[in-house]
């Protein structure tokens, strides 16, 4: 595949304004999590309230993603996204305010960011149910590699770029900043016009109608095989990795000298490398049976905490730490594919809120269960037994044959068709 198809989505002028909204919200959400942490610790220095603000924001992201993915199916994914970024900058200006002229409690700033989290909820399904009305079904896999390259990009760059202010001009400024690109983000945004969704005159409106349409959003997961393996799967092979690696891995890098906290950063640099340069071998390549190849990538995930858990040593963690964010970039890009080109247009994204919820809701089990296990067992032992679990969960995707079999959509075909055509066959 040559330079000009893999950048042939930049040619579309609704990708275009969509991707330079989405490139400005991803500087503010990879920034959000250091300037809020520091910003809490402004304001108090204890863990205890750094912990309530962090689970102020996550509560109500995970109680209203199903909401979020039926706001979005309603009105239109790019009106959601640009609800949700005026409601994130809002409140992340407002702390930034109190933060700055001295008046900022801990109230504050927890009830601001249950108003983020909330925010997050309506936008994070409408982010992933966009894209296919943005560029023709044959871009839809240079589409997506492109917008994770940028995720990428920015999760290394914004979290150094919020310390950066945090250290030079406060907590306060750095809020701000993260508030003002939220506000461009949806600005920007205006630019992407597209039709509202086809509606059914006949069916409840309100509440009611809400709940109609989350019971048909289930009935089509229910329908769904492929959907229910994976989405299962990631319930349990996100909570090994968050637990394993996330919480058990730093432990274990401060405590190995081989290791130690600056080869930590270097780890989680080489995955984000490793995320990077598979996006540009997947601009050019395309991905048959995005499931198949996924769920093998998957498998490869842990292999870092295979590593740790075996013989940590800087080299081999850093080789398997870049082999997990190339295997894992397969299977985000496999996921997407597969949910945009199998799932119909108007169920898509309540698809995603039922997948996300499905993964955000595992996230805690994982947190909460990695050190009493570590301490029973032992943290290598531990982090071992996650990394050969994710690879045996992920394998085990592949015993279902809706999982390992399903193919692309052929460039030429229309768009998946209506909701009840579509789950009667999956």
């Amino acid at each position: 595949m040559s330079r000009g198809p893999a950048l042939a989505p930049l040619r579309e002028r609704p990708f275009r304004w969509y991707f330079a909204s989405r490139a400005v919200n991803l500087v503010g959400s990879t920034m959000a999590s250091v300037a809020l942490a520091f910003a809490v610790l402004e304001v108090s220095d204890s863990p205890t309230a750094l912990g309530t603000v962090l689970a102020a924001f996550s509560t109500p992201m995970v109680l209203f993603l199903l909401a979020g993915g039926v706001v979005a199916d309603r009105i239109g994914p790019t009106r959601t996204i640009q609800a949700g970024n005026v409601a994130a900058g809002l409140s992340q200006l407002t702390s930034a305010a109190l933060l700055l002229t001295g008046t900022a409690e801990l109230w504050h700033l927890a009830a601001l960011a249950a108003v983020n989290g909330t925010a997050a909820a309506m936008t994070l399904p409408a982010l992933a149910s966009v894209l296919p009305s943005l560029v023709p079904r044959e871009q839809l896999q240079q589409a997506n590699v492109l917008v994770s390259m940028t995720r990428s990009g920015f999760t290394v760059v914004g979290p150094s770029l919020a310390a950066l202010l945090v250290v030079t001009v406060g907590p306060g400024w750095a809020l701000a900043v993260d508030g003002t690109t939220y506000l461009l983000s949806a600005l920007l945004l205006t630019q992407v016009r597209l039709p509202r969704p086809e509606r059914d005159l006949d069916a409840p409106g309100g509440p009611a109608g809400a709940l109609r349409e989350l019971r048909e959003g289930w009935r089509f997961v229910r329908a769904t095989p492929w959907f229910c393996v994976v989405v299962l799967a990631f319930c349990v092979i996100v909570a090994l990795h968050q637990g394993g690696m996330y919480t058990l891995g730093p432990v274990l890098a401060k405590d190995t000298e081989a290791i130690g906290e600056e080869g930590w950063g270097l780890v989680l640099s080489a995955e984000a490398l490793g995320l990077v340069l598979t996006g540009l071998v997947l601009l050019r390549v395309r991905l048959e049976r995005p499931l198949l190849l996924g769920m093998l990538g998957t498998a490869v995930y842990g292999a870092p905490l295979v590593a740790m858990g075996l013989d940590p040593a800087l080299a081999t963690v850093l080789l398997c730490a870049f082999a997990a964010g190339a295997a894992i970039e397969v299977f985000g890009l496999g996921w997407n594919l597969a949910m945009q080109e199998q799932v119909p247009a108007a169920m898509l994204s309540r698809a995603y809120s039922f997948d996300a919820l499905g993964s955000f809701l595992a996230i805690p089990l994982g947190q909460l269960a990695a050190g009493p296990l570590a301490a029973a067992f032992g943290l290598r032992p531990v982090m071992l037994a996650a990394g050969v679990g994710i690879a045996a969960v992920a394998l085990a995707t592949l015993l279902a044959p809706s999982v390992r079999r399903l193919p692309r959509a052929p460039s030429t075909a229309p768009p998946p068709g209506p909701v009840a055509a579509t789950a009667g066959t999956a």
